[in-house]
């Protein structure tokens, strides 16, 4: 047992954020991560930003030899983006049926609704560190040997105390 460890390799969060978020919204959505996580390369960057894929809604099968229909997306976009989305909506479902790998949708149902996305979402403006704070995250930190690592959490550390309010507030 000497020598061992515990544990296996380290896995990335993305990994393990994947494995428990896929079932989840194969189950409610009827869609993959894969497919949300290419939007952009499915989309284009120009609707990517504006527009983001929200389920697959399959017809119902009264009986398992029933003959297969493809499934309808239903995409959630922003304004114009409707207009663009529409336009290019043939040419988006070949692309989703090629990421898929087979032809699963036949048609595009399009939802107008506010779209953030991670590019567009605005970021708080954060506070100025004082002083105290900025000394106390330089000591926190400053034991750390690895400069990039070190570095990289200074940055998170002062953006989590910018976005906090000052102590004595």
């Amino acid at each position: 047992m000497a020598g061992k460890k515990p544990f296996g390799n380290p896995v990335p969060v993305s990994d393990l954020a994947t494995e428990i978020l896929d079932p989840v919204l194969r189950k409610r959505a009827g869609i993959s991560i894969g497919l949300v996580q290419s939007w952009e390369e499915i989309a284009g960057p120009r609707l990517a930003g504006r527009s983001r894929p929200e389920k697959i809604q399959w017809p119902r099968r009264l009986h398992e030899d029933d003959p297969f229909e493809p499934a309808m997306l239903v995409i959630a976009c922003e304004g114009m983006a409707a207009l663009h989305l529409q336009h290019e909506a043939g040419e988006i479902i070949n692309r989703v049926n090629a990421f898929l790998g087979f032809n699963a949708i036949g048609r595009i149902k399009i939802l107008q609704k506010p779209v953030l996305t991670e590019k567009a979402r605005p970021k708080p403006a954060l506070r100025p560190l004082t002083s105290a704070e900025k000394a106390k995250l330089s000591d926190t930190v400053g034991k750390i040997e690895d400069d990039g690592l070190r570095a990289s959490l200074e940055r998170l550390g002062a953006t989590i105390l910018g976005e906090s309010k000052p102590r004595g507030s």
